[in-house]
């Protein structure tokens, strides 16, 4: 019984202890993109099959993603994504999908050129009558490397704080229809978006 829990890991990448845990879990990412890693998770009272069905369509992103200005859908496979970044700016790429598999996973990975390297997975894992394990693993070269990474953060642009951001308000939205917010007016609301 002992050696069944020492050959087994079922933490998330970011958490594991077991450096081969990724390859024994079959949770590779086809084309590591980044020296940052981020891992976020949120339980999701919807079925796998449905967050998988609105995830897929790229277009859908935008209405949870804080800082995304838009995502074109190029073909099956690749989309154009414009995020916000510190300072006014944006920064652009091209992602690919590069593996998935029907409501449990999508792999992606940035295109050559992209102003910020990037490659992940977001996993769909059913958590029986508590409804979704929804797991976002993010691989990426911040702009500047350490230095675009402070400022990032200081702007409130980091990955690490978005995507915990970003998946507590997929869940809002998933499970209610409406994502909470703090705005009592449209100015006010535009302003917290900015």
């Amino acid at each position: 019984m002992a050696n069944e829990f020492a050959t087994t890991d079922d933490a998330p990448l970011t958490a594991s202890k077991n450096s081969h845990a990724a390859e024994q879990a079959g949770q590779t990412l086809i084309e590591p993109k980044g020296d940052s890693l981020v891992g976020r998770a949120v339980t999701i009272n919807r079925p796998a099959a449905e967050l998988y069905d609105y995830w897929r369509d790229f277009s859908n992103l935008a209405q949870f993603m804080e800082n995304v200005v838009s995502i074109e859908t190029l073909d099956a496979k690749r989309s154009h994504w414009v995020v916000k970044a510190p300072a006014g700016k944006t920064v652009e790429w091209n992602a690919v999908v590069t593996d998935e598999a029907e409501n449990s996973f999508i792999a992606w990975a940035s295109e050559e050129g992209a102003d910020v390297p990037n490659s992940g997975r977001i996993d769909f894992k059913e958590a029986g009558a508590r409804g979704t394990v929804v797991t976002a693993t993010i691989l990426y070269d911040p702009p500047l490397g350490v230095v675009g990474k402070v400022i990032a953060k200081l702007f409130q642009r980091e990955p690490a704080i978005q995507a915990r951001r970003d998946l507590r308000r997929f869940k809002q939205l998933m499970e209610t229809g409406e994502i909470a917010t703090a705005a009592f007016t449209q100015e006010q609301l535009q302003e917290e978006r900015n």
